[in-house]
């Protein structure tokens, strides 16, 4: 709650239900859902014991945690909504209205995808001076008859296959896409949103995209020699540009066969393909012979060779892309981002973005919570084992809910410490626009 970050994602929703007729507000019910996906709970059925949890309920902000103040009896002992409220959350059709029968709230896809470039702004106290915007699509496998799905060659599956930027650990987009489509499909859309808000509060900022051979793209690439904005992406080699690299791959072999270990030698220069491509641009070939035989990699790029030589700019520039593929895997396995399982892509993309709200809470806590911990560099899923989830005893009177910790909890001083770090910081969240 200190990091204002639900309250504004729940300000990207329209709520045309009667307030006074309801018992949980729109953050309410987001808050319920976003908080139980980072302590672990995926499944919707997990909130029909859930909603019965005080603890649960003081953290979503409940001024009556035991429930025994709810309208209905039945209700009574249940502060929570139920499993049931929850899917009609995520179920609303977009041109739902206050005549709309049981669908009332509904999100708005536009602010939302403005929020998380937003609250990344708001993540720094002071511009940087370069950022590198990590592009990257993975497959989310479906099991069912989802509206979307199609069989994909590469992944050898049915699924949807999302696209994902993120600059650093921050998360900037998560798009749902199905998979009859090229891995670089809305690329181009989605950075020039994401540079044009980046740029109303950071105009000087340096921008660099990354990305591997999926996003080698002409109009992506046109796109930012035209805009200002730097690129390094992997280039898929060809029998032309294996030609070119010829004799350095021969070089490579030579020293493999002398020493035994793996060798690699680089060569810079300047490549165009024969229809594709609207200009001659810059390309760097990796050289490499492994144990295994030649392992040959190119890159292209719009930075300079005075700036990054061919070995900086292929292993510190690039390789370092490998690092989002950590963050991809945090959302999937530790967030649930590929319990993608409603009939409609609509339902789907906004469970996509409930689990990515859940990573930015808790890379926020990361960054800021945990800094100068142990586990300041943990994963999503040891946080939650670790510092969320642990056994106490909840009294809850008239007036407070008290919590009893262990004494030999074995993390309770990294826990006072991250409790110390976050009354010291706040997130300071822009008006939107």
């Amino acid at each position: 709650a200190k990091t204002g970050i639900l309250r504004r994602f729940a300000g990207c929703f329209t709520d045309h239900r009667d307030p006074e007729r309801i018992e949980h507000s729109v953050y309410e019910l987001l808050a319920q859902r976003i908080y139980a996906l980072a302590l672990g709970y995926e499944d919707l059925n997990d909130h029909d014991a859930l909603r019965h949890d005080p603890l649960l309920a003081v953290l979503v902000g409940k001024i009556d945690p035991t429930g025994q103040d709810r309208r209905r009896v039945e209700d009574r002992g249940k502060s929570l909504a139920g499993k049931s409220t929850l899917n009609r959350l995520e179920l609303t059709p977009t041109g739902a209205r206050e005549k709309s029968r049981y669908k009332k709230i509904v999100a708005r896809h536009h602010d939302i995808e403005d929020f998380f470039v937003e609250t990344f702004l708001a993540m720094h106290s002071k511009p940087p001076e370069e950022i590198v915007l990590d592009f990257d699509a993975t497959d989310d496998p479906i099991h069912g008859r989802q509206l979307g799905r199609f069989f994909h060659g590469y992944y050898d599956s049915y699924c949807f296959l999302p696209l994902y930027i993120f600059c650093g650990e921050h998360l900037l987009c998560a798009k749902l896409r199905p998979s009859d489509i090229d891995g670089a499909a809305g690329s181009v859309k989605q950075l020039a949103k994401i540079v044009e808000r980046i740029r109303r509060r950071w105009p000087r900022v340096r921008i660099i995209v990354r990305g591997d051979s999926g996003f080698c793209r002409e109009n992506l690439m046109a796109w930012c020699e035209t805009n200002g904005v730097d690129f390094v992406l992997g280039l898929a080699k060809n029998a032309r540009l294996q030609r070119i690299l010829g004799k350095e791959l021969h070089e490579a072999k030579v020293r493999h066969e002398a020493t035994g270990q793996a060798s690699r030698v680089f060569k810079d220069f300047t490549y165009r393909t024969r229809k594709s491509w609207s200009r001659e641009r810059r390309v760097v070939g990796k050289a490499e012979h492994l144990a295994k035989g030649s392992n040959p990699r190119f890159v292209v790029t719009s930075l300079s060779a005075e700036e990054f030589d061919a070995r900086l700019l292929y292993e510190d520039v690039y390789c370092a892309r490998g690092e989002m593929e950590n963050r991809i895997k945090e959302q999937q396995l530790c967030l649930f981002a590929d319990r993608t399982s409603c009939a409609t892509m609509r339902a789907n993309q906004l469970r996509l973005w409930l689990s990515s709200v859940a990573y930015t809470l808790l890379m926020a806590l990361r960054q800021f919570g945990l800094q100068g911990t142990e586990m300041a560099r943990a994963r999503c899923d040891t946080i939650r084992l670790k510092l969320l989830k642990w056994g106490a005893v909840v009294r809850t009177t008239v007036r407070r809910v008290w919590i009893s910790l262990s004494e030999s909890w074995p993390y309770q001083q990294v826990f006072a410490q991250v409790v110390e770090n976050l009354r010291r910081w706040s997130l300071p969240m822009p008006a939107s626009g």
